[in-house]
């Protein structure tokens, strides 16, 4: 379970070690790293510079490294949680993941929030999210 860089590594896990998850729950979670590079906001614009390498010269490593570029490896169930105004995690990213997983008949859930961006301030969105989260929890790990 995770959140924007919690959500890339579970993400990364699922991707890694395919079969091995009874279920993820992925909030907004990065699924490319060079649109994250490329889109990010001023405070962090070359963050990913020293974790990662520098564009455009470091592109295969960004390639490897995004859950995006692997995702036909996923096969554990997996909700994922998306708000419509997010500007870190587009949902874009998220409906690719969505696609594949539905084209390979995954288990899944997809679950994008009217208004919200990158976290949950809205009650009713807060709310649904967990009775959401542990309805399909228990579907998938508690059964």
């Amino acid at each position: 379970m995770g959140g924007s860089a919690g959500g890339y590594n579970l993400l990364m896990c699922f991707v890694r070690y395919p079969g091995v998850f009874r279920a993820g729950i992925c909030r907004y979670g990065v699924t490319d790293l060079e649109a994250l590079a490329a889109h990010t906001h001023k405070f962090e614009e070359h963050y990913l510079d020293s974790l990662i390498g520098v564009l455009p010269d470091d592109l295969s490593i960004y390639k490897e490294r995004s859950p995006i570029t692997h995702i036909d490896t996923i096969q554990d169930p997996l909700a994922i949680f998306q708000g419509d105004r997010d500007k870190v995690v587009p949902q874009d990213q998220s409906d690719l993941l969505v696609n594949s997983l539905k084209e390979r008949d995954v288990p899944h859930l997809y679950r994008v929030y009217k208004g919200e961006g990158h976290g949950w301030r809205k009650q009713e969105t807060i709310e649904d999210y967990y009775r959401t989260v542990e309805q399909f929890l228990k579907r998938y790990v508690l059964s």
